[in-house]
């Protein structure tokens, strides 16, 4: 007897175990980056990737799907130097800020984290994770501007 698929209730894939089992892909992913440099370098766009598709979980407060949505945003856009733009980000997140989170999408992208396991090897994984975040950042379309805005605000550090 074959196991039952279910939908995600995050990201709508089909998988067994529905929610359970992305979970569970989620896990292994984390705990491949964090003993494989080659997988590690896109950590942060597969969590932030993770988490806008699944945002009652990844992204339950406003500060949390700020930090997860300017963050690919940033990767995408700002060819994601660290150095300049996620740590400004996460310096203007830190303590008190008045933030309100917008209504996320319920079409989140066709790509899943079920997609990118069937990478095999680090080069396969990383177009694989990057062709995931382009697909979920086009997915919240309607709220780039939003993004915009907060990156500029933490670029000046201007509290909103």
């Amino acid at each position: 007897m074959s196991a039952k698929t279910e939908p995600c209730s995050g990201c709508g894939a089909l998988l067994v175990g529905g929610t359970a089992g992305c979970q569970s892909i989620m896990d292994d992913f984390l705990a491949r980056d964090f003993s494989d440099i080659g997988y590690f370098r896109l950590h942060r766009m597969m969590v932030d990737t993770y988490c806008l598709q699944h945002p009652d979980r990844g992204c339950v407060s406003a500060k949390s799907f700020v930090a997860h949505f300017t963050g690919l945003c940033w990767a995408l856009e700002h060819a994601g130097n660290r150095a300049v733009g996620s740590e400004r980000l996460r310096r203007w997140l830190g303590g008190a800020i008045d933030l309100e989170k917008p209504e996320v999408p319920a079409y989140r992208g066709k790509i899943t984290v079920v997609d990118v396991a069937q990478a095999a090897g680090a080069v396969a994984y990383a177009k694989a994770v990057e062709d995931w975040a382009r697909c979920t950042w086009e997915a919240y379309s309607s709220l780039h501007s939003l993004a915009h805005k907060w990156i500029e605000q933490a670029l000046q550090n201007k509290r909103p």
